[in-house]
């Protein structure tokens, strides 16, 4: 055993030095500073979103649709959407889609120069307890809740279920 324990303290060291680069770099990069030694007060870091081609699909049932929507970041930090409240609805849920599986999540990543996309067939929110089946053409309020940013009030028009967006 006494061969192998220099051996397998070395390889401990060898972790637990890149754990814990990896673990400062991480701390590094939150600030919004990039661990550069510039701006630690967050104007670099800080997200600047905006919300682009979001609609309701017109719903096949009274009491649940989908809504559709990209948040775009150009700032340098990143957020989360955490929550959508709706008139249109008591519960608004964010859900991912992974192959055929969807999965409730509590909020949705937002990356820095990035963008985040709820589409058919993959990220996207849904409306349960409607207060009323929306017709197509209606335009219905939404407001995107985020983790750091400050709320996005959006009106999104109620689109025919078989719509489809173009790129």
């Amino acid at each position: 055993m006494t061969a192998a324990g220099p051996g397998i303290r070395k390889a401990a060291a060898v972790v637990l030095t890149v754990g814990l680069s990896a673990a400062l770099a991480a701390c590094g990069s939150e600030d919004g500073g990039g661990g550069d030694g510039g701006d630690h007060a967050g104007h670099k870091g800080a997200p600047k979103l905006s919300v682009s081609g979001a609609y309701v699909s017109q719903p096949p049932m009274d009491d649940m649709a989908a809504g559709y929507l990209a948040v775009r970041n150009a700032g340098g930090g990143a957020d989360e959407l955490t929550s959508v409240t709706t008139p249109l609805a008591s519960e608004v849920t964010l859900h991912t889609t992974k192959g055929n599986r969807m999965k409730q999540v509590s909020s949705l990543d937002v990356p820095a120069d990035g963008r985040l996309e709820l589409t058919s067939g993959g990220d996207h929110l849904m409306l349960t307890n409607l207060t009323h089946r929306p017709r197509v053409g209606e335009r219905v309020s939404f407001t995107l809740h985020f983790a750091t940013s400050d709320p996005i009030e959006i009106k999104v028009p109620v689109e025919p279920t078989t719509y489809r967006p173009k790129d």
